[in-house]
Parts: C-alpha cells; sequence; structure tokens
C-alpha cells in the first residue's frame, strides 16, 4: 500500500499570512448572528408544513416541532458549509469560508459535526470557551482544533 504525502507549502505559505485572519474572530459572530436569522426565516414555511402534517396525521405530525429548530439547523449547514462554497450564506456575506488543515474539502457530515461540536461545547463548557480562540494559533476555536479546521478570509 503506498504511503500518501501531503504537499501543505502553498497552504502553508496561505495560513501564515496575517491578511488571512483578518478580522475572522468578529466575522465569525457576526456571520453566526445572520445564519440564525436565515434559519429562523427558514422554520416559518418549514413549521406551517409540519401545522398542516400534524392536521392529516390526526396529531401524530405535530410531534416533530420539538426536534424542527435543531433538525432545520443542521441541514441548512450541511446544505451550506457542506456544499461546495465551504461556508454558510452569513460566512459567504462576511467573505469566510471554512477549510480542512490537510487540504481537503468540507463534506457535509463534517460540517454538521462542527456545528454539533459547538453547540455541545457552548451548552457544555458556557459560551466562554470562545475565549480559546485568544490563544491558539490561526484564531482557531475549540471545535476547530479538535475537527482540524480554520476559518479564513475567503479573498
Amino acid at each position: 500500500m503506498a504511503a500518501k504525502t501531503i504537499d501543505m507549502s502553498a497552504e502553508d505559505a496561505r495560513l501564515e499570512d496575517a491578511r488571512t485572519f483578518r478580522g475572522v474572530r468578529t466575522r465569525r459572530v457576526i456571520a453566526f448572528l445572520i445564519d440564525y436569522c436565515l434559519i429562523a426565516l427558514l422554520l416559518i414555511p418549514i413549521g406551517l408544513l409540519v401545522f398542516l402534517l400534524g392536521i392529516f396525521t390526526l396529531g401524530l405530525g405535530w410531534l416533530l416541532f420539538g426536534i424542527l429548530g435543531p433538525l432545520t439547523a443542521l441541514l441548512y449547514v450541511a446544505a451550506t458549509l457542506g456544499g461546495p462554497n465551504q461556508s454558510t450564506l452569513g460566512m459567504r456575506l462576511m467573505d469566510l469560508r471554512l477549510e480542512r488543515l490537510d487540504g481537503q474539502r468540507v463534506d457535509p457530515v463534517l460540517a454538521v459535526v462542527h456545528t454539533v461540536l459547538f453547540w455541545a461545547g457552548n451548552a457544555i463548557l458556557t459560551p466562554l470557551i470562545l475565549l480559546v480562540s485568544l490563544f491558539l494559533s490561526y484564531k482557531r476555536t475549540l471545535h476547530d482544533l479538535l475537527l482540524g479546521t480554520v476559518v479564513t478570509r475567503a479573498s
């Protein structure tokens, strides 16, 4: 079995450029707020569909209301962050993208795991865990560190 080598010289040079990370923390916060406003807007038509489903199933479909928010958010993240642009709509507006340090593409599964780790870390360790980005290289958060990803400027 042949060993796979990774040539990271061009990627390393880009990651060492300070312009790649200028304003990333602030832009991530704004992108997060934009994304969750979009998810809230997506919940309106999806909620109406679940309401109609509940009428047709004599109330059984209304059980989906309990998981509607997280399910919508995870599908949104899988479709956008795990898509070809490797960024959510909020991240695109803020000129950000998620990259893997090994140079491969972010797939929908990694995007969902990234989001679940973000929420789990905030729920268990409080949002103060995000202060880790002040001390880690490349302004990474704890879930970025665990998954080998980094958020950079897209341009």
